[in-house]
């Protein structure tokens, strides 16, 4: 059995569409794939050019799953990519670059996107700042309210943050950034940033790496501005039961006490789209060079 979408000019064939990928909501690979084609216009601007790698799940969420950086061989000619180095080598990435591929990734079992915060022409210069705030509990406001801080101090050097549930237990802030630092500069910057916030409240956030170090304290986490690293992509579904959907947010959501980590999942996020459109359009023109906040922050 297979089912047929159309996306865009080309129609993407969904092999064992009755496959369910999330047992506990009941929801298929053909699902899944629906969900793709329907956030398709507002993803595709923030994943476009990135290498990609994708949490794969031939089995359903509750099977084992694998990440492909790879591509395979069988993917057709169609799907954009790029080749980068790796250590040792070098690696050929998928680029998700419109709106059928991310369909027929659905159709080879991907649950989720993993995006760099580089593009392919200049993978050494990252475009994006990321913080992610991972708590070790689940009292998701002390999440907000560390969110909601960090983008204070952000303001305070000049850039511009935005917000986004992960579809797990925290939130990411990205931060855009004009391509004139490298990754080396672009993480030194954000080891004091995340340091200064700690700073301000030590009881609730942590820097430390080690969870045995962080207690019941938020994690900032940095580590995705290196050369190679990703973070979970806007739109992307993440491989829980209720297969919730990492979603942009406009910055004054973080105020909301009903937000939680899986506030949107497939059989939401088209809802929240229809009302309100994508919370990060244009998140690209607020882009900053990184070279005036560094000052101002040794300045401080």
């Amino acid at each position: 059995m297979t089912a047929r979408i159309r996306a865009g000019r080309r129609t993407v064939e969904i092999t064992h569409p009755d496959r369910v990928m999330f047992p506990a909501a009941g929801l298929t690979k053909l699902d899944l794939a629906r969900h793709y084609d329907r956030v398709g216009p507002v993803m595709v601007p923030h994943v476009r050019d990135r290498p990609l790698a994708l949490d794969t799940y031939p089995g359903g969420v509750t099977g084992g799953g694998y990440f492909l950086k790879q591509i395979p061989d069988h993917f057709p000619d169609w799907i954009a990519r790029t080749t980068v180095r790796k250590r040792g080598g070098e690696v050929t990435h998928v680029l998700a670059n419109d709106r059928a591929t991310l369909v027929y990734l659905a159709g080879q079992n991907v649950v989720t996107l993993h995006v760099w915060p580089s593009r392919a022409d200049r993978p050494d210069h990252p475009d994006r700042l990321i913080f992610d705030l991972d708590p070790s509990h689940d009292r998701f406001a002390e999440v907000r309210a560390a969110a909601r801080a960090l983008g204070d101090l952000l303001r305070d050097l000049g850039l511009t943050p935005f917000a986004m549930t992960t579809g797990s237990r925290g939130l990411h802030v990205v931060v855009p950034l004009r391509r004139r630092e490298p990754f080396d500069t672009v993480r030194v910057f954000a080891r004091a940033v995340a340091a200064d916030l700690v700073a301000g409240d030590p009881k609730r956030l942590t820097i430390a790496q080690r969870k045995a170090e962080r207690g019941s304290r938020i994690f900032v986490d940095v580590m995705r501005n290196s050369y190679a690293q990703h973070a979970v992509a806007a739109y992307s579904v993440r491989a829980r039961p209720t297969a919730p959907v990492a979603t942009p947010l406009r910055w004054e959501e973080l105020g909301d006490r009903r937000l939680g980590p899986e506030r949107w999942t497939i059989e939401t996020i088209g809802e929240r789209l229809a009302a309100a459109g994508d919370a990060w359009q244009g998140i690209g023109s607020h882009a900053r060079a990184l070279g005036p906040a560094i000052r101002t922050l040794g300045r401080a």
